[in-house]
């Protein structure tokens, strides 16, 4: 198929509202998406045996789940060969990679643990974004980590805060570019606490200590990611929005915004603009919730297309960090994986392809007809031929022939694991 010759007549159409799609494009190709390792392994990691807990639950047992560091690095390679652009890594800390016999705690890890992925980072040109991992742990003690009033279990993950800082500056340092390090904890309580202040104290505290060591803060971006309720927590979580929107307004680090982690009827992407005025960067974690932070694949939806609009529309493509946070184990793993990083893109391409300025002005005038009319015209534009022509021109498949790929893989690699 001629891509190009549908892209140009797509050019004149999107050229008389106003909108240059070679400018979309040129701008589309410096955004670099944070995929999450671990959707290609259920967030199992190499640090543990057994069950996931903490509220993580990955549901689904297709077969070709990655269950070692070259299986999965194998499977992140088939990923990108299969989305536009250069992008990062997100990695969580039990992702560490052990040399044969060796093994050390997660407030023991090291750079040297984590070697190997930069090395892998290395060769393809992408970046490394990182977590601390507090669950699926023994040192979960009643659900709580970081805001235990268990000395010896809150200094443990204490530990472990601080050993990921420097792993991110590792990171940063060996890879050229900064590296966005994120705070989650699943602590909290089943029922109604007896103590809401309490535990909330405890973890500023360990947050002020893990804070406490020297790191380069142009290389780490720390952030604090916070969560309306979870699974076994249902009545209280003690990182709420406004304690981790607190905190990090209070000691100059980075909010995240996890968009599976609010009330069902709000929505992040209300939030981007009003957090924009008050943060010099923010950090999105972007999935599809249905009905809880359930992290379903991130699909072409009204939100994710509503979360695109809000950073590029507020010229904040150089302020948002966008990572993806999904795990579905009830499909092809590396089909998730494609679908949901393609989606992100063609969210943000979809923005790029809207008369932002025109719209902005319509509505300052108070043309809120005029307003309407446009938006609802736009979303049958030949936005597909864009994408269509985008992949191409980064040598990726278009439309729906990149799953030719992903069925050859798993008939050739995944059914192998078996």
């Amino acid at each position: 198929m001629n891509y190009q010759e549908r892209y140009l007549s797509a050019k004149e159409a999107y050229k008389a509202v106003g909108v240059d799609t070679d400018v979309a494009i040129e701008q589309l190709k410096k955004i670099a998406i944070s995929m999450h390792c671990w959707q290609g392994d259920d967030v199992t990691g190499f640090d543990h045996e057994g069950p996931l807990t903490g509220g993580i639950q990955a549901t689904g047992d297709y077969p070709g789940k990655a269950r070692t560091p070259k299986e999965l690095m194998a499977d992140i390679d088939k990923v990108l060969s299969l989305v536009p652009g250069k992008h990062k890594i997100n990695l969580h800390a039990n992702y560490a990679i052990f040399e044969e016999g060796e093994f050390v705690d997660r407030n023991k890890l090291e750079p040297k643990h984590f070697a190997k992925w930069v090395e892998f980072a290395k060769e393809r040109g992408l970046g490394l974004d990182f977590n601390p991992t507090y669950f699926s742990h023994d040192m979960v003690k009643g659900g709580l980590t970081l805001s235990s009033p268990d000395e010896e279990v809150r200094q443990f993950w204490i530990e472990h805060g601080k050993a990921c800082i420097r792993i991110a500056e590792y990171f940063a340092t060996e890879l050229n570019q900064p590296c966005v390090m994120n705070i989650w904890i699943p602590d909290g309580y089943k029922d109604i606490p007896a103590d809401r202040l309490g535990p909330r104290a405890r973890f500023k505290d360990s947050l002020d200590q893990i804070l406490s060591i020297p790191y380069d803060k142009e290389k780490v971006y720390v952030c604090l990611e916070s969560k309306v309720f979870g699974i076994g927590v249902e009545s209280y979580t003690v990182g709420s929005a406004e304690f981790c929107m607190g905190y990090s307004a209070h000691k100059g680090i980075m909010p995240l915004m996890d968009n599976g982690h609010y009330h069902p009827t709000e929505v992040v992407s209300d939030k981007i603009p009003a957090m924009l005025l008050f943060n010099d960067k923010i950090a999105l974690h972007v999935t599809r919730p249905v009905r809880w932070d359930s992290d379903h694949v991130v699909i072409f939806d009204d939100e994710t297309r509503e979360i695109a609009k809000e950073i590029v529309r507020n010229d904040a493509l150089d302020r948002v960090f966008i990572a993806l946070d999904f795990f579905d184990a009830s499909i092809n793993r590396v089909a998730a994986w494609t679908i949901g990083m393609r989606n992100m893109q063609k969210a943000l391409l979809y923005a790029l392809l809207s008369p932002n300025a025109k719209l902005k002005a319509l509505q300052d005038e108070s043309n809120f007809t005029e307003v309407l009319m446009l938006q609802e015209e736009m979303k049958v534009y030949p936005f597909g031929d864009v994408w269509n022509y985008f992949c191409e021109i980064n040598e990726v498949p278009a439309k729906e022939d990149w799953y030719k790929e992903v069925k050859a893989y798993e008939e050739e690699v995944l059914a192998l694991r078996q």
